[in-house]
């Protein structure tokens, strides 16, 4: 495809649906870890990005693993892991890699946080590039929570293929819908972003709160379709545009109001090409996003190698049928098209201490630990999972729930669902 010609909606609408959903077998396994980056000696300031990369310039790319380490706006670390060919070779590289990058970082006194969310450093964007000045201007238009996000969070994030064609679990269709169905479970179960509200309210993943009131087109879960290219293609065209890249040296545009389908339509001062497609897509932040593969977006980091358990949970789930199905079966009273949304709150804010969240999720961890036996996993990942189970799970809590959650000031994110007094 030429990258500088004139699209039009539907090249458009096909292009997103097809990059979306790349089909083919299933098993491969990937994973992105981003973590907060803190000196303990100056825990109230935040590395500089020139201190961070001399911090890391000595380590090889890709590292010894095969991933590869990025800066995010705010200085947060990213690693994003080699492909592994199953979720034990996965694991292996990662764990490969993360060890030089703390000793790297331990030897300028800096140390990766096991934290969703800073709850102490104001935001401030470390980088210089247009992009993130682009988009933290855009979010700023509507308060501070974008930035908040942009440069306060971490996650874990799953990355899963997509599927083949065929009819089972196997199939990118229902592969996609049992992602959408088991998030709101997934987002309980490894909540670890704790605050509290000046009315009382506490939320458990207030990171995952935080995206959701930022731009309801741009991160809120995409409807259920039968043919999820549709839904997802649908989704990115009606999805506010947050910015447009500009030659250097102007800075990028902050359009107001503009929808990718508008732009698409003319309505713009020049026409959209594929790689201002690209770049839209690569903003949107719903809780799973399909990139050609599956990403679970909705998972807070977690301390220690704790990543570790939500990357098999998740794997197990997708990867195994006889999993799937009780995971399927499990999440049953989640799939309301009506409520939809106010379950994905409620599992940000209660977590596991909702009762129907608890149950589902205590379903949906047996199936995968019944499931890691099958898919081979070394035992010591599943011991890993089985002391989560043990810890939080069958106790209907959550990482969150370890420690207090500090208070923010302000309004409620969500009025609606602010305690009774």
């Amino acid at each position: 495809m030429d990258r500088a010609a004139v699209l039009t909606e539907a090249v458009a609408s096909a292009f997103v649906g097809a990059a979306g959903f790349q089909v083919g077998p299933v098993g491969r396994v990937g994973v992105e870890l981003e973590y907060l980056v803190r000196d303990p000696a100056c825990p109230d300031d935040r590395p500089a990005i020139a201190r961070l990369y001399g911090a890391l310039g000595q380590l090889p790319d890709p590292l010894p693993g095969g991933g590869r380490i990025t800066i995010e706006p705010g200085g947060q670390l990213e690693l994003s892991s080699a492909v592994g060919a199953t979720l034990s070779d996965c694991i292996d590289a990662t764990a490969r890699d993360l060890a030089p990058i703390r000793t790297a970082l331990a030897a300028d006194g800096l140390l990766l946080e096991g934290s969703g969310l800073d709850s102490y450093r104001k935001p401030w964007l470390v980088t210089d590039h247009p992009r993130y000045h682009a988009l933290a201007a855009y979010h700023d238009r509507s308060g501070r929570r974008g930035r908040e996000v942009m440069c306060n969070s971490a996650s874990v994030q799953v990355c899963l293929d997509a599927g083949d064609e065929s009819a089972g679990w196997s199939g990118y269709r229902r592969r996609w819908w049992l992602a959408d169905a088991i998030g709101p479970v997934m987002l309980a179960s490894f909540a670890n972003s704790p605050r509290t509200s000046r009315r009382g309210t506490r939320w458990v993943s207030y990171r995952q709160a935080l995206r959701f009131g930022t731009d309801a087109s741009r991160t809120r879960a995409p409807r259920r379709l039968a043919e999820p290219r549709v839904a997802w293609a649908r989704y990115a065209l009606s999805a506010r545009v947050a910015f447009i890249a500009e030659p250097e040296p102007r800075p990028w545009s902050v359009p107001t109001g503009l929808t990718m389908r508008t732009w698409l339509r003319g309505h713009d001062p020049r026409p959209a090409t594929i790689d201002d497609l690209e770049r839209h897509l690569s903003t949107l932040v719903p809780p799973v996003r399909p990139r050609g593969y599956l990403e679970f977006r909705m998972i807070d980091q977690q301390r220690g190698d704790g990543w570790v358990v939500p990357l098999a949970v998740v794997t197990a789930l997708l990867d195994d049928p006889v999993a799937a199905d009780a995971a399927a079966a499990a999440t049953e009273r989640f799939r309301s098209p009506i409520r939809r949304h106010r379950h994905w709150l409620l599992s940000a804010r209660e977590g596991l201490g909702d009762p129907a969240l608890h149950t589902a999720s205590v379903a949906c961890f047996e199936a995968a630990s019944g499931a890691l036996v099958r898919l081979g996993a070394p035992a010591a990942v599943r011991r890993t999972v089985a002391d989560f189970i043990d810890r939080y799970v069958s106790r209907g809590r959550c990482p969150a729930d370890d420690g207090p959650a500090r208070y923010v000031p302000g309004g409620e994110l969500y009025p609606e669902l602010a305690p009774r007094t």
